[in-house]
């Protein structure tokens, strides 16, 4: 929540030339000692005092929240939910949240109401990227006055290793039989596709998708042989760690795709071997935070 002692304010250039115009106003209203002149002076000297009161009120309590942050590659733009929350019973009109050097937003917050706004920033490498300083201002109502205050919101997002290219495989994949089926059910359980390769029985080919041109695909029953990839450090001994990273990225990605069983080996880490939605976030995991101190 904002507080006095965190909102900075000055005219606007508007203000300064508002102020200059109420110079000019009472230097001839005395020159030429016209007294409806001075009140008209004084009356909108009044009104600018009211408007900048008005100003630094508009942000005064503001509550901000980060309420999520996306997971991404190096590369793309993370995105980072704040929740604005305004327990006033009056609305405030044009706000304006940014962080540095960023795209600023505008939204006006309804009496006793909260409001989620996306804020964009680029990323360039993986690992933590804990949010910005986010910068929230106002000119309301009139323009002449422009406050500003600072907010550290605690939060981060985790920006995986960019996914590199599609190489050609340099292992081998094994396999391995499940006698009880993927699902404790037997032959006829379905599990899912992977890719055709030679030697696959035409009973198992996927018909449906060659016809809808998705290529061809095998279908996997429980009981039946499953793809089982190691994804290895090992395996790309010319690569620096970065790209080494990329690769590897690529391999978790590809494994998902064809809905492989991967695991993963790091030299300070090892996953076992498992087909989820939890081992892809684990692994990606793991190669976004490859090399950071444990904490």
């Amino acid at each position: 929540m904002i507080g006095t002692r965190q909102i900075y304010i000055i005219p606007s250039r508007y203000g300064f030339g508002f102020a200059l115009l109420l110079l000019l106003m009472w230097i001839g209203s005395i020159n030429y000692a016209n007294n409806l002149g001075l009140l008209l002076t004084f009356l909108l000297a009044g009104l600018g005092l009211v408007t900048m009161l008005h100003t630094w009120r508009n942000l005064l309590g503001l509550g901000l929240r980060l309420s999520r942050a996306n997971q991404i590659f190096a590369g793309e733009q993370a995105c980072f939910e704040i929740q604005l929350i305004n327990q006033r019973a009056d609305e405030r009109p044009a706000i304006c949240l940014q962080f540095e050097q960023g795209e600023a937003l505008y939204r006006d917050l309804q009496p006793d109401s909260d409001l989620i706004v996306k804020l964009h920033i680029d990323t360039e490498r993986r690992g933590r990227l804990p949010i910005p300083r986010l910068q929230a201002s106002t000119t309301y109502p009139l323009g002449l006055f422009y406050a500003w205050s600072y907010i550290e919101l605690k939060g981060e997002a985790l920006v995986y290793p960019a996914p590199g290219p599609k190489q050609a495989v340099t292992h081998l994949p094994s396999y391995q039989r499940n006698q009880q089926g993927d699902k404790g059910v037997g032959a006829d359980d379905f599990v899912g596709l992977r890719s055709y390769r030679p030697g696959d029985s035409p009973k198992q080919i996927d018909w449906k998708a060659q016809a809808r041109e998705q290529g061809l695909h095998t279908k996997q029953f429980g009981g039946d042989r499953a793809d089982l990839s190691w994804l290895d450090w090992d395996h790309y001994p010319h690569l620096d760690v970065e790209a080494r990273l990329s690769a590897l990225c690529r391999g978790v990605l590809d494994a998902v795709e064809q809905q492989q069983a991967f695991g993963l080996r790091l030299p300070d880490q090892i996953l076992k071997p498992a087909r989820s939605e939890a081992q892809r976030l684990a692994a990606l995991r793991a190669l976004a935070l490859f090399g950071e101190t444990a904490q």
